[in-house]
């Protein structure tokens, strides 16, 4: 589905049943809809579920110019109010997870799941293509990921992005937002692995003790995509994070 917001088309998927709870994915730098999936599905038929392409990925036009990570929350809450959502849950990787954080400070966010997300100016750029390849084709039910993390992630998305895309991950790098985190009211879990070169579990550590209401969840052994390699763990998580206000 194509919804246009701020001049540009942004694409999206979007399972609405009865629930009242609506769980909003976002996925992390040069990766689209399909990254969030595994993670999505298995909820479907118990929330209603939303999975975007951020604006400048996957089917998504690029911003028309550089965007903080702000904006893409702003573009986010207008497109929420356009399909009435209210007080979502966040589910964030990386990126997704800054700009889910992001939310967090200004909007109203039942609760707020951060994978392996920066939050301040220490992020490597994408450098680990070839380990996460090798990673999804170890997991079980994500082998038709290969070709798109072969084709989209790693360090040649920097080369290849436009001239804007390059800026806004220049504006995403720099932006520290330790000190807005401290703003976040909302119950908050974070998902870590051990073994994060981009993100380190160091930072995932300080982040737990910075947001008031938050825990962490480590993955020993595990990469930036620790979400993925050990998915039934992390759907398992979810699903207990998810659901805790009902036990």
């Amino acid at each position: 589905m194509q919804m246009f917001i701020r001049n540009i088309n942004i694409n999206y998927d979007f399972y609405r049943n009865d629930s009242d709870i609506t769980l909003v994915y976002l996925h992390g730098w040069g990766q689209n809809i399909k990254m969030m999936m595994p993670i999505a599905k298995p909820f479907i038929k118990k929330y209603s579920v939303l999975i975007v392409d951020l604006p400048g990925f996957g089917e998504s036009d690029e911003p028309k110019e550089t965007w903080s990570i702000y904006d893409y929350a702003d573009c986010m809450n207008e497109m929420f109010e356009e399909l009435n959502i209210k007080n979502p849950i966040l589910i964030g990787h990386s990126f997704g997870g800054k700009v889910s954080l992001a939310y967090a400070t200004k909007y109203k966010t039942n609760k707020l799941v951060l994978l392996a997300s920066p939050y301040k100016k220490n992020i490597s750029e994408p450098t680990f293509k070839m380990k996460i390849y090798k990673t999804v084709k170890k997991i079980p039910g994500l082998k038709g990921l290969e070709s798109f993390v072969k084709k989209h992630v790693g360090s040649t998305d920097y080369r290849n992005a436009s001239e804007t895309m390059r800026k806004i991950l220049v504006e995403h790098v720099n932006l520290d937002l330790s000190d807005e985190a401290k703003k976040i009211k909302c119950p908050t879990l974070l998902i870590w692995g051990t073994n994060d070169a981009a993100v380190p579990i160091a930072d995932g550590e300080e982040l737990e003790n910075i947001i008031p209401n938050c825990g962490l969840v480590k993955y020993e052994g595990c990469t930036h995509y620790a979400y993925l390699e050990n998915l039934v763990q992390t759907v398992r998580v979810l699903d207990n994070f998810i659901g805790s206000d009902k036990k």
